[in-house]
């Protein structure tokens, strides 16, 4: 900070000393400020005033099951179907109001490229109520 010194003692020094004229401003910056009223935007949502219809009752625990044998025949909740058949027995099943969760679960020793286009066959039907069952038997490897 620089200060200024007078040649000699007998001359007034000619400065300003604006400490007090900050003071002030800085006083009266803060009581604008205070005196400003407060933004009170607001936003109109319309709430519902009915109260929403009660969830609709779990289906009737109807579960499809697709089985993949280690001879390679597909079963449909059991019984022996084509491809052809279990796309059609699919796409019905879609069809319905509340769509049937459809698992999968192929054998230990199941033909993996049967696995595959018997995924296609689910993918392609349009089901979306889909989940791999029985694959937790299979989680440890060394066991027989």
């Amino acid at each position: 900070m620089a200060f200024a010194v007078a040649s000699s003692a007998r001359e007034p020094l000619s400065e300003i000393n604006t400490t007090p004229l900050i003071d002030v401003l800085l006083v009266l910056l803060i009581v604008f400020v205070m005196s400003i009223p407060m933004a009170t935007h607001s936003l109109e949502v319309p709430l519902p005033r009915e109260v929403p219809p009660p969830p609709l009752p779990e289906p009737d625990r109807v579960r499809n099951k697709v089985v993949l044998t280690a001879e390679g025949t597909i079963l449909w909740n059991g019984d022996a179907v084509s491809q052809g058949q279990l796309l059609a027995v699919l796409r019905q099943t879609t069809r319905f109001r509340v769509e049937p969760e459809l698992q999968f679960e192929p054998e230990a020793n199941a033909s993996y490229e049967l696995s595959a286009q018997v995924l296609n066959v689910i993918k392609g039907s349009g089901v979306t109520r889909f989940g791999f069952v029985g694959s937790e038997q299979y989680r440890a490897f060394d066991r027989p």
